[in-house]
């Protein structure tokens, strides 16, 4: 049980964290830069953008959930098991950042967790 709750918080808490980053960073916009100034100016407006920041923070915890999991749990069955978070995080893009997700990109993300699934079989 604990398990399967430590591997949820990892595929939730990633997804979660790359939607709100990739939020932020739209909000920041296109970085075209290598002025040293410049960037240090962006660097600024990325730590103080409010949904950067949550996404670190879901990030952090995804990463100290798998971490955990991994612990007491076989590799071979978490990184599979985390596989869901590719549906989430499209799922994400579609619903929260409004991107247009066609129909092969869409098959292709059940075509990866399918195949993940059947790898991780005994």
């Amino acid at each position: 049980m604990m398990t399967a709750l430590m591997i949820a918080i990892v595929v939730l808490g990633g997804s979660a964290g790359d939607v709100f980053i990739t939020k932020g960073m739209k909000q920041i916009g296109e970085i075209s830069t290598i002025n040293l100034h410049q960037l240090l100016w962006i660097a600024l407006r990325v730590l103080s953008n409010k949904n950067f920041i949550i996404g670190i923070v879901f990030m952090a915890c995804s990463f100290f959930a798998f971490l955990s999991v991994l612990s007491w749990a076989d590799l071979s069955f978490v990184l599979p098991a985390t596989s869901l978070s590719f549906v989430i995080t499209t799922a994400g893009a579609k619903f929260v950042l409004h991107e247009r997700i066609s129909r092969v990109r869409l098959a292709g993300t059940v075509l990866v967790c399918l195949g993940v699934a059947l790898i991780s079989l005994p």
